[in-house]
């Protein structure tokens, strides 16, 4: 069995995304733009995903990349619409057109690994069950999307967690954006948000606003700006902060990693789709933030 360094579930999405009178249709989903960053980063990566039949070919780009890939059946594959309301694609209203089938620990393939990455799209696409196995294995990795974002009919609208005080403790890496952790939490204030969710027992609480990204690691904050010229490829910017976070964090600081994290993630919003630039870019970009 090979040993990877990050191994990510979650469903592929096809996105139709509309903006005034442009629509853009394009499969992707937070396993894709995730994984792109990490490998880009050097990480060793296994995803695991699940599609209807006609939909599988979508990941085959992930394994031109060198991850590895699983995709498991599924009579639908998960297809969502979002309308944004505004330029900064900070407001918008979404609605889930089909949603595959929940994973289950029988039908998971065996994996080891350093950390389990739940990158899902919606709640209940990742079985809050599932988390005892995942933090018995390795550091688990949570994107609070996947645990606050209900379907309720055809739409797709945030609740709070009701089991987070059971599950936060088996959590390593939480990541929520602004709106997200004020639900968890009930204050707008980010880093109290941060505090509270390391009370709670996450160990690392990373934070994204359109301005920056902030990580507590209980002892101190983290923190550095998104510096984008434009927003064309905003969709996925929590997906990719995440995980080249995760990604560069196997062997840096905190502080090192963040910085790290909104370069690349200002890099990747400047263009539509996943990140394909290189370390040593990302590097110079954070070189010239710091020089701002």
């Amino acid at each position: 069995m090979n040993r990877y360094d990050i191994v990510m579930i979650g469903h592929i999405s096809k996105d139709i995304m509309i903006f005034g009178d442009h629509e853009d249709r394009y499969t992707a989903g937070p396993v894709i733009y995730s994984s792109m960053a990490a490998v880009r980063t050097g990480a060793s990566v296994f995803v695991i995903s699940k599609a209807a039949a006609e939909d599988a070919g979508s990941l085959d780009r992930l394994r031109e990349e060198g991850i590895d890939v699983t995709v498991l059946p599924s009579p639908r594959s998960t297809s969502i619409r979002n309308v944004d309301h505004s330029a900064d694609r900070e407001r918008r209203t979404v609605t889930l057109l089909s949603g595959a089938d929940p994973f289950t620990l029988s039908e998971l393939p065996p994996f080891d690994a350093e950390v389990i990455h739940c990158a899902g799209l919606f709640r209940g696409e990742i079985p809050d069950e599932l988390l005892p196995s995942f933090a018995a294995r390795g550091k688990v990795a949570l994107d609070a999307q996947g645990v606050l974002r209900c379907r309720e009919g055809s739409n797709l609208t945030f609740r709070d967690w009701a089991m987070k005080e059971r599950y936060l403790p088996l959590v390593t890496y939480l990541k929520t954006d602004a709106a997200e952790a004020r639900i968890l939490t009930g204050t707008e204030d980010r880093r109290e948000a941060a505090r509270m969710l390391y009370g709670m027992g996450a160990r690392e609480v990373m934070v994204t606003h359109n301005q920056e990204v902030i990580v507590y690691d209980g002892d101190s904050f983290s923190r550095a700006p998104f510096t984008p010229e434009n927003l064309s490829g905003r969709t996925g910017r929590g997906d990719t902060c995440f995980a080249s976070y995760l990604s560069r964090r196997r062997g840096h600081s905190a502080e090192e990693s963040v910085r790290y994290a909104a370069a690349l993630t200002s890099i990747k919003m400047e263009k539509p789709g996943p990140f394909t630039g290189t370390i040593l870019d990302v590097e110079e970009r954070m070189g010239a933030d710091r020089d701002r």
